[in-house]
């Protein structure tokens, strides 16, 4: 799962996004911070304590608060991944009941 991966990785640190994020928004602590993106204050000491990976809807509230990019909030977290991969069944709508695959649905087009 990515994110284990993300967790294990050695550059992988929120604490330096949560951080640069309090200090930009002129905020006290991570209570402020949770005000601030409208997320009950456990999501954040989860994050700081690598419990829960910081997401896509979370990385998308902290850009709307902060203006920063997506991207330079990944990078201050460590994350240098330039891709995010998708397996090859997400996304795909499932084939009715009784109907066979075609070639084209199962070669991943």
């Amino acid at each position: 799962m990515a994110s284990e991966e993300l967790v294990t990785q050695e550059t992988y640190d929120p604490n330096n996004l949560l951080d640069i994020l309090i200090e930009r928004l002129n905020l006290k602590n991570d209570a402020a911070l949770s005000r601030a993106l409208e997320v009950a204050p456990p999501v954040i000491s989860k994050i700081r304590h690598r419990r829960l990976p910081v997401g896509a809807s979370m990385l998308i509230r902290m850009h709307e608060v902060s203006s920063l990019s997506v991207r330079e909030l990944r990078d201050l977290m460590g994350d240098r991944r330039t891709k995010y991969r998708l397996s090859d069944a997400q996304g795909k709508p499932k084939p009715a009941q009784g109907q066979p695959v075609t070639p084209q649905q199962s070669s991943g087009a």
